[in-house]
């Protein structure tokens, strides 16, 4: 797999064999692509949990919500969540797919079909699956902050210079992130 577009594709060789080629990989169950957008692992992460609820539509007959609840928490919803802080999409498609999934599980009871969206998700006491991804990320920021993680803070984030008056709000904490001239940053 060849990453970035500025530099020459060359072939490799392995014992007198040459490599094959691909444009994306999966590894630990994320799909990485060649231009590192997560659109491949979000189509794939879409039509497994797809796949998963359509199983589960299919064989439980007897609806009860708080079961059901627990089967698409347990079944489903872990296709669409696993390892997000590597793979979190930021484009506007990528998350409407995936949250797609959820729709149509909140549309499986006949008595919340005619609701909209958000009451359904309130009356299953659900989130919404980007909320959920944005505090798991918060959640291992504070690990980050605490030292409670193997990835030093400094990874990615920058405290901001406390000499220069930069601190405000009466805290220390302000995290400055690093930029990048691309969407996409290792």
């Amino acid at each position: 797999m060849h990453f970035g577009s500025h530099h020459r594709q060359f072939t490799y060789h392995m014992k007198g064999k040459q490599l094959e080629e691909v444009n994306s990989k999966k590894d630990l169950g994320v799909i990485i692509s060649s231009n590192l957008k997560v659109a491949d692992h979000c189509r794939h992460a879409y039509a497994t949990a797809n796949r998963m609820l359509g199983l589960l539509s299919r064989t439980v007959k007897f609806r009860n919500v708080d079961i059901m609840v627990r089967l698409y928490k347990s079944l489903v919803r872990p296709h669409l969540e696993h390892s997000t802080s590597i793979w979190n999409p930021h484009y506007e498609k990528d998350k409407v797919l995936l949250e797609k999934v959820q729709r149509r599980f909140t549309r499986l009871f006949k008595d919340l079909r005619s609701r909209e969206y958000d009451e359904r998700l309130k009356i299953l006491r659900l989130w919404l699956l980007e909320e959920r991804r944005h505090r798991s990320d918060l959640l291992e920021l504070f690990k980050m902050v605490r030292g409670l993680s193997a990835i030093p803070l400094t990874s990615f984030f920058k405290l901001a210079d406390r000499s220069a008056g930069s601190v405000t709000r009466g805290h220390a904490w302000k995290l400055i992130k690093t930029h990048s001239n691309t969407d996409i940053r290792l």
